[in-house]
């Protein structure tokens, strides 16, 4: 009798988009559930670290692992995982690049705690107990994972064999990755799911993005008028398409939002920031250094821009304390 391919999802630090990117393949999940046994999916299945950990090394076929590496005990999951399972898949930006949440990494953990657990809106008490992770002697209270100094992509963990990107990944894609792996159509190591080239490439929007972009001053969404049928950049809304992987299908565009880089770099490049950094400057309109300055500062939290998704996985986001 042929052997159904065994796959598992996990989760770690994420927001339960790339869980949703799964339901939403629709009926193509009943097709994967009967091609394929599911032998580990929290957020559906009651299973426990336990059980995992009693099959054969090697067991899993495949193991799709969304979410950043925030805790202690995401190191431990996954790192298991790694070894009952042939092959390790980042699904979304978070496993991929650190997501978001890498932009924790702009703070040490007694920051994130405190403006957390005591200085936002609904918590405003200087007073509010931390969270501990050891509950002290005496204390039933089971312990508390214990956050990292730094989140990390899921690469920077466990050996990862390929990359399904997207915040969250379309279920097209999805659709395609798991049929793919259930059908013995494996990727080369290393393989993202998602067109090399840029999201300009296929942007509906093209046609009007002039050869040289001069920009005066960087606008934001709510302060002017758009128009929805022109290029976002030469109208000073930064939009990271130019940098930014395609395979998206260019969704927020055509919702008339401007992209954010959730698919993460071009192939030929290793740093999304960087890029980004420099297809702004190329942009600029200006020769002096104060209208240079004045440019610079006309865009809203620079580092939530270019770094939106990619601080975890770039040059200079390991974090303060790691």
């Amino acid at each position: 009798m042929h052997r159904k391919p065994k796959i598992a999802f996990y989760w770690c630090a994420g927001c339960g988009g790339c869980e949703e990117s799964v339901i939403d393949m629709a009926e193509e999940l009943l097709s994967v559930a009967d091609k394929a046994d599911i032998v580990f999916w929290p957020i559906a299945l009651d299973a426990r670290f336990e059980d995992v950990e009693a099959l054969n090394d090697g067991d899993i076929d495949t193991t799709f692992i969304n979410g950043a590496i925030r805790l202690d005990e995401h190191v431990r999951f996954v790192r298991l995982l790694r070894r009952k399972s042939k092959r390790i898949v980042a699904h979304g930006t978070c496993a991929h690049l650190g997501g978001i949440i890498g932009l924790a990494n702009l703070f040490d953990s007694h920051q994130l705690l405190e403006c957390a657990c005591r200085q936002v809106p609904s918590m405003d008490d200087p007073s509010a107990p931390l969270p501990e992770t050891d509950p002290g002697d005496g204390q039933e209270e089971p312990a508390l994972a214990a956050l990292l100094p730094a989140v990390k992509p899921l690469d920077r963990v466990v050996t990862v064999d390929a990359y399904i990107p997207g915040c969250p990944p379309p279920p097209e894609t999805m659709a395609q990755a798991i049929t793919d792996v259930i059908h013995g159509r494996l990727p080369e190591p290393g393989t993202v799911f998602a067109h090399r080239t840029a999201l300009c490439r296929q942007c509906p929007r093209l046609d009007s993005k002039p050869d040289k972009i001069e920009i005066t001053r960087f606008r934001r969404l709510y302060d002017t008028h758009w128009d929805p049928e022109i290029c976002f950049l030469p109208q000073g809304l930064l939009c990271m398409g130019p940098v930014t992987r395609g395979g998206c299908d260019a969704r927020c565009i055509q919702a008339n939002m401007p992209c954010r880089g959730c698919f993460g770099p071009t192939e030929r490049m290793n740093d999304f920031g960087a890029g980004a950094m420099a297809l702004i400057a190329s942009m600029m309109a200006g020769e002096d250094e104060a209208t240079l300055a004045r440019l610079v500062d006309s865009i809203a939290d620079p580092t939530g821009l270019i770094y939106r998704y990619s601080l975890a996985a770039s040059i200079l986001g390991q974090g303060p304390d790691r």
